[in-house]
């Protein structure tokens, strides 16, 4: 679970993006930063008895820097209100790999994972093994499990194509899926579900229900 006082620091944040205010509250800031860290390694600790690929990873690899990049933004903001963490072999900077995703930010929290706008090389051949073995693949994202948990994979406007690849036929089987851009599921968090003692099991049931899309999808990397 996280501790209240790290949820309560992130909302005023939100209200107080600025540097002075943030000098000011540099101690809470370290507290919360802390106590996200103390959880993400408790949930790859756990976690890692199922996947053997995150076992040797520390929080510190997997944890995003709370300063924004603004150099090409119109919204100056100097810091990100959430917290977030990237878990997967590699650590948050193995962006052409799939893996485990955690979100916090009060009232828009989630948890989840897959491999998110990756580049066209790893893109071609995760499609090409969607279409050679669409079976399997069915067969992950249509468990009982996985469908009861995260319904399907992310299809919002942004990560699919209005028409299927080029080298594909509109009437595969897996067409829907081969003009995915993004192959990503998440589930959303409640803040009472971020203070909740269940907190770490559902993180790490969430991860587990998830692994085998990201077995698949690594393994067409390979």
């Amino acid at each position: 679970m996280l501790q209240s006082s790290t949820l309560k620091f992130l909302k005023e944040l939100k209200k107080n993006n600025n540097k002075p205010w943030f000098d000011a509250n540099r101690k809470r800031y370290e507290e919360a930063k802390a106590d996200f860290a103390n959880f993400i390694q408790q949930v790859i600790d756990l976690h890692a008895k199922k996947d053997k690929t995150i076992s040797s990873l520390k929080a510190k690899d997997c944890l995003f820097r709370i300063n924004r990049d603004i150099r090409f933004s119109k919204d100056k903001s100097p810091y990100k209100t959430n917290f977030g963490a990237s878990i997967n072999r590699g650590g948050k900077k193995a962006f052409a790999t799939a893996g485990y995703y955690f979100h916090l930010e009060p009232g828009q929290s989630f948890v989840g994972g897959g491999i998110y706008q990756p580049g066209p090389e790893e893109l071609k051949k995760v499609r090409q093994e969607i279409d050679y073995n669409f079976n399997d693949f069915r067969n992950i994202i249509g468990s009982k499990k996985f469908k009861s948990l995260y319904k399907d994979l992310d299809k919002s406007d942004e990560f699919i194509l209005s028409r299927v690849p080029k080298g594909y036929e509109s009437d595969n089987p897996a067409a829907e899926y081969l003009k995915l851009k993004s192959y990503i599921a998440f589930v959303n968090l409640s803040d009472a579900d971020l203070t909740s003692k269940t907190l770490l099991k559902k993180t790490t049931d969430a991860f587990a229900t998830l692994q085998p899309l990201l077995d698949f999808v690594n393994e067409s990397l390979n």
